[in-house]
């Protein structure tokens, strides 16, 4: 969360954002008329990719004043865009009730969370996996994180209807299994910053797959691969999820292959910059290809469906196999194949 008192105006966040091309002093000016509550040229060429958020020395959040201003000037591409996926979220948190779904699994095993997104954006099949068999599965617009509004023009949702969020989930009197990022941000981050009591345990997709595959040895055959990984923007607030997911990729026989862009140099998918800069967009996305090739990568694993989406036709293009993460351990636990490898 912003926190002026903390900002020095070093300009450290915007020097070193890869898409803008800042020295300090216009970094810095940028910077004091957001804090001023005025506009500036950074709202219309952000990507909203969460960098400057690891960037910042001091913890001040600049990502979070960036976001908050883009919607409350709202005159760039990206609240013009998704100003009606906005307003529906909204909506859906103003209209008690609505915008959910619950498939209800066993009593005693946990929900499985999925954000907003609806079913049909992840592989065919993950809901039948035996790693979810028996889980309750919920979705919908009022089980949204709302963290990742920030990348729509919808920053201050989560402030707005985020205990409405958490005490939806906790009304199922479950654990809750956070299948995306932003969802275990709200509760994990997000929940405390914002003074919203989270009352139900929780853990992080990878946290919940690492555990399954650790008392299921005996069902995995070792994958033997070496794959790249495409982090979404959220990982910038939860850089714990390396140890898990490097867990997993040691229990299913994977390396992960190491790349220039990647960590604090990590390349977003271009989802949110196709609005900004279609150009730039498509030239982050050759990059990312192309540096897991380069480095050997048979496949690139994927967490989010927005970064499945956008690079599921530039990695066909390319003859570089995409896997969804939960495909993956699928894979090693003989549910689906591993993909035939083409050129194009």
């Amino acid at each position: 969360m912003w926190d002026a008192s903390k900002c020095d105006l070093c300009g450290d966040c915007l020097v070193k954002c890869r898409y803008v091309d800042y020295d300090k002093d216009k970094a810095a000016s940028d910077i004091k008329l957001l804090m001023d509550g005025k506009a500036a040229d950074i709202l219309d060429r952000c990507i909203t990719c969460n960098a400057c958020f690891q960037n910042c020395p001091t913890g001040a959040d600049p990502s979070d004043l960036i976001y908050k201003m883009q919607e409350k000037i709202g005159t760039g591409s990206i609240v013009a865009a998704f100003k009606p996926f906005i307003d529906a979220v909204a909506k859906a948190f103003e209209d008690e009730g609505k915008g959910g779904l619950i498939i209800e699994g066993d009593p005693d095993k946990p929900a499985l969370s999925f954000d907003s997104f609806v079913f049909k954006q992840f592989p065919e099949g993950t809901l039948e996996s035996r790693m979810f068999k028996g889980m309750t599965m919920v979705r919908g617009k009022k089980y949204a994180s709302l963290v990742g509004m920030g990348h729509m023009g919808g920053a201050s949702l989560a402030e707005r209807y985020g205990r409405k969020v958490i005490e939806g989930l906790a009304a199922l009197g479950k654990e809750i299994v956070y299948f995306h990022n932003e969802g275990y941000v709200l509760a994990d981050v997000k929940a405390r910053e914002l003074g919203i009591p989270v009352p139900y345990p929780y853990r992080h997709l990878f946290e919940y797959m690492g555990d399954y595959l650790r008392r299921n040895p005996n069902g995995i055959t070792k994958l033997n691969k070496k794959v790249a990984y495409q982090p979404n923007c959220a990982v910038r607030w939860i850089p714990k999820q390396d140890v898990w997911l490097h867990e997993i990729f040691e229990l299913i026989g994977v390396k992960r292959v190491s790349r220039k862009y990647e960590g604090l140099n990590a390349l977003c998918c271009g989802g949110p910059a196709l609005a900004v800069n279609r150009e730039l967009a498509t030239n982050m996305q050759s990059d990312n290809i192309r540096d897991a090739i380069d480095n050997h990568a048979e496949a690139l694993i994927t967490i989010c469906p927005m970064c499945d989406a956008v690079l599921r036709d530039p990695t066909a293009k390319a003859g570089l196999p995409q896997i969804f993460i939960t495909d993956l351990c699928r894979m090693a636990l003989g549910e689906v194949s591993w993909p035939v490898q083409f050129k194009s």
